[in-house]
């Protein structure tokens, strides 16, 4: 007869986790770590809390299935599982049970980090496991909380047929895609921002509807990539210049799978009217929805095409356009030195197409972010929370582990790094070629660098464009980790 413990794995395996992130602290996270070898699910020991959760949050985006963390504390995985449920990231955590419960509440919206916590026990872990990852699933997705008493994990238990599918997203209602084509076609310059619920499979409809149109595209930070940012229609992420001056011009805004998280708290300053096109309904939080199509954005924009036939073109000036992209970009890359925006330009010229950046939660950070040109859905990930220290090098972590034909840069500061240093043995221990850049160094490098050198990481130091340059070859042609520590550059203030 199977164990609890071994119908938790079989269960997140059926949902399609690719491997459980552990922390061994306990009996019960010893019990999972037992059934994942023994049933073949791969199984990642980590040093903290917070890093195994954001691994499992970044691995269930990037692999459109839950990630699964399992840890004893869920007093200390509660940062982790907030990140999570901002993000919209589905993953299943794996607890004893909370000592914290104020924080973790069943609830469907509202303060609680996790969607729902469930009490797992000899009757209910298949059933538990299925629903919770049905509800990790289901839009907006998000963590699911499971608790595994220590004296129940290696109980005996009945194992039962659940389904660990989500529901299938409706049709497109015909009277809302009536709608949103009216308002498209009586817009002179429409506008599309593209938010985190546009997946790979909605990105090629984004790109020609804008080309259609033609209209120009912005993002949010988590939409980088929707469409390729070289494109002569990609304006940059939602918020910047010329950005906003953009936005304020267009008369129309198709937002497709902007989440109100990503927005802030600060009220839509723009006039124009908004089409939210998304798999969630709209929750009435950031901008007002004239109209909404619920569904899948690709599906939906696909059903569109039909009715925007013999539109007249959007008069938007080209020309102009693209002057002001130039000089947005000019005004990006303005300072001297190693800026956090150069530093990024410098990185992505240095490697292979499809190269993965993880980017510190940091708002010093945000130059980074916009200086990396992703060119597909997954290719800069950062959190929307831009105070998630600690965010970048677990991020990266999961990435490679999630694709290991693709390169991972992870750029991060020392703040960020010394809170989850321990998993820089966690990336040598893994043989992860993680090139890792530590942008405004200074001290760190006598404090980190010797312990990671012990390691086996490859330590360099860069303090300008020729060092750095030379050091992010050496990192890329690796077959271990590299940690590179950019001096002098400035992080703080406007840089």
């Amino acid at each position: 007869m199977p164990s609890v413990a071994d119908l938790l794995i079989e269960g997140l395996a059926e949902a399609g986790a690719r491997r459980l992130f552990v922390v061994l602290r306990g009996d019960s996270t010893a019990a999972l770590l037992r059934s994942a070898t023994a049933r073949g699910l791969p199984a990642v020991p980590v040093h903290s809390e917070f890093a195994a959760c954001i691994m499992a949050a970044v691995e269930g985006e990037l692999a459109d299935a839950p990630g699964a963390v399992a840890v004893e504390s869920a007093a200390a995985a509660l940062a982790g599982l907030a990140h999570a449920r901002l993000d919209r990231a589905p993953m299943i955590l794996v607890t004893e049970p909370a000592a914290v419960p104020s924080g973790l509440d069943p609830a469907p919206a509202g303060g609680a980090a996790a969607k729902q916590r469930l009490l797992v026990d000899p009757d209910s872990a298949s059933r538990r496991v299925a629903h919770a990852a049905r509800l990790a699933m289901t839009e907006p997705r998000g963590p699911v909380h499971l608790e595994l008493p220590r004296d129940v994990a290696g109980r005996t238990a009945v194992a039962e047929m659940a389904s660990a599918r989500p529901p299938g997203t409706s049709t497109s209602d015909v009277a809302a895609l009536d709608a949103t084509a009216a308002l498209i076609e009586a817009a002179s310059r429409p506008l599309l921002v593209a938010g985190l619920g546009c997946r790979r499979e909605d990105a090629g409809w984004v790109r020609a509807l804008a080309e259609a149109l033609p209209a120009p595209v912005l993002t949010t930070l988590k939409g980088k990539g929707t469409m390729p940012e070289p494109h002569p229609l990609a304006f940059g992420v939602l918020g910047g210049a010329p950005e906003a001056p953009l936005v304020h011009r267009a008369d129309l805004v198709i937002a497709i799978g902007v989440d109100a998280a990503e927005l802030g708290r600060t009220p839509w300053p723009y006039a124009a009217k908004v089409i939210h096109v998304s798999r969630a309904a709209h929750s009435g939080e950031g901008y007002p929805a004239a109209v909404e199509v619920v569904g899948e954005p690709g599906l939906i924009l696909e059903e569109l095409a039909p009715r925007l036939r013999g539109r007249a073109r959007a008069d938007w000036d080209v020309a102009e356009l693209a002057q002001a992209k130039r000089a947005g970009a000019a005004r990006l890359a303005a300072g001297s030195g190693l800026t956090p925006y150069r530093i990024a330009q410098i990185a992505r010229e240095l490697t292979p197409g499809g190269t993965i950046a993880a980017i510190e939660g940091s708002p010093a950070m945000l130059p980074v972010a916009l200086g990396w040109p992703a060119v597909a859905p997954g290719e800069c990930l950062v959190p929307i929370a831009l105070g998630t220290a600690g965010f970048a090098l677990p991020a990266a972590i999961a990435a490679r582990l999630a694709d290991s034909e693709r390169r991972v840069l992870c750029f991060t500061e020392p703040g960020g790094l010394l809170r989850v240093l321990g998993e820089l043995e966690t990336a040598a221990r893994l043989a992860l070629p993680i090139v890792v850049l530590v942008l405004g160094a200074g001290e760190s490098v006598a404090a980190i660098g010797p312990a990671a050198g012990g390691l086996g990481l490859s330590v360099h130091a860069a303090t300008d464009e020729g060092s750095m340059r030379r050091a992010i070859t050496a990192g890329i042609e690796s077959a271990a980790p590299t940690l590179i520590f950019i001096e002098n550059t400035p992080i703080r203030g406007d840089a």
